[in-house]
């Protein structure tokens, strides 16, 4: 009896042992602060950003390009979503759409969120490359960093490769960029392998005088089974506290699948699940500028500030709003707004769109000063 239950044992070793090192090798783990390679096209004079000038930009989840035509079975919070994926039909169309809205608009930066790579249920494609060939002659710059990738998820609905970036386009200069993790829900050791990381991708773009703006993009976490986005947004909001301290220009943008003030207590209760009444997102209002603002989203216009238009059969059309800018008090906003009339079907999110000033030298030396407390 000792002799067999110690070759069970064994056994049971061996087995696990081998389980891990399939894991392992199946999956990814990103460093918590990792360089990422910004590309510009050699071929094209690419200029700094001026000091004082105007700067557009927009933040867009584009949903791996699926469209709308699905309820996918992550959609429903009791998982009754039957599709699992889109129709190459329906791939190629809305990259179509998305490359005709953003010609159309011509932002000077970009900041798109679940641009697919690699991912089975997209045929392998790189969306980012693809894209780039439909707008390369307005943005000569790009970062991109991966928040989901793995070779193969076990799960039934995926059984194959995951691959999802953040991708960030530019008219501009990028010096340099580095991808910042956040922190993620909490799981066993084999389930933390397989689940999404959201990261900060920090774009860094040189200012003619000599200093930069940082530019970030961003999708937090979609589940409030914990404390996770709560976590994300504490991380983000030491970032973004850190540039300030040290008088550089920033902005962020992205999926933050946090509600502005007022929004849940609109929704009916069934589409409250994925919410807290408390939202999280408030540790970044309450100290930064954010577009919308909570006036705008919960306003007696709130309809003009919607976002995100939920594959879900008991939604009609765009009902919260999930997708944000924020920026640094430095910065001045000019106007702001989300197109909804012609994207209502190319995702299930629709882009916000923003336009600032950059700060000139002696205001941004001022506010410096302001903050250090000299």
């Amino acid at each position: 009896m000792p002799r067999i239950l110690s070759r069970l044992l064994l056994t049971g070793l061996l087995l696990t042992g081998f389980l891990l090192a399939m894991v392992y090798s199946l999956t990814w783990r990103p460093e918590a602060r990792e360089p990422v390679t910004a590309t510009c096209n050699p071929q094209t004079q690419v200029p700094p950003l001026v000091p004082g000038q105007a700067l557009k930009v927009m933040t867009w989840n584009i949903q791996y390009l699926a469209g709308k035509r699905y309820v996918f079975w992550y959609d429903m919070a009791d998982g009754s979503g039957e599709e699992e994926r889109p129709t190459p039909e329906d791939i190629a169309y809305n990259l179509d759409e998305v490359a005709r809205v953003i010609r159309d608009e011509q932002p000077d930066i970009v900041l798109l969120q679940e641009v697919n790579d690699g991912a089975k249920n997209t045929d392998y494609q790189n969306q980012l490359a693809l894209l780039q060939e439909r707008v390369t002659d307005l943005y000569p710059c790009s970062t991109e960093a991966f928040y989901w990738k793995a070779d193969f998820v076990p799960d039934p609905h995926i059984r194959g490769s995951v691959g999802m970036k953040l991708a960030t386009l530019s008219r501009y200069k990028i010096d340099h960029a580095e991808r910042l993790q956040l922190p993620v829900a909490d799981a066993d050791i084999i389930r933390r392998q397989f689940q999404p990381k959201p990261a900060l991708l920090v774009s860094y773009l040189p200012l003619r005088d000599g200093e930069q703006l940082a530019v970030i993009n961003t999708h937090l976490s979609a589940q409030p089974d914990d404390d996770t986005r709560l976590r994300q947004i504490q991380t983000t909001g030491k970032l973004l506290d850190r540039f300030e301290s040290s008088g550089t220009p920033w902005l962020i943008g992205g999926d933050f699948n946090l509600l502005p003030l007022g929004q849940y207590q609109r929704l009916p209760a069934e589409q409250q699940a994925r919410y807290n009444a408390d939202s999280e997102l408030h540790t970044l209002w309450d100290k930064y500028p954010m577009i919308p603002s909570n006036n705008e989203a919960s306003g007696i216009e709130r309809n003009r500030w919607l976002t995100h238009f939920p594959n879900d059969t008991r939604v009609s059309g765009p009902d919260r709003t999930l997708d944000y800018l924020f920026y640094s008090p430095s910065l001045k906003r000019i106007d702001a707004r989300v197109r909804r009339d012609d994207t209502l079907l190319i995702s299930n999110h629709l882009p916000v769109i923003g336009r600032f000033l950059l700060p000139v030298e002696e205001v941004r030396s001022m506010a410096f000063e302001v903050l250090s407390g000299r």
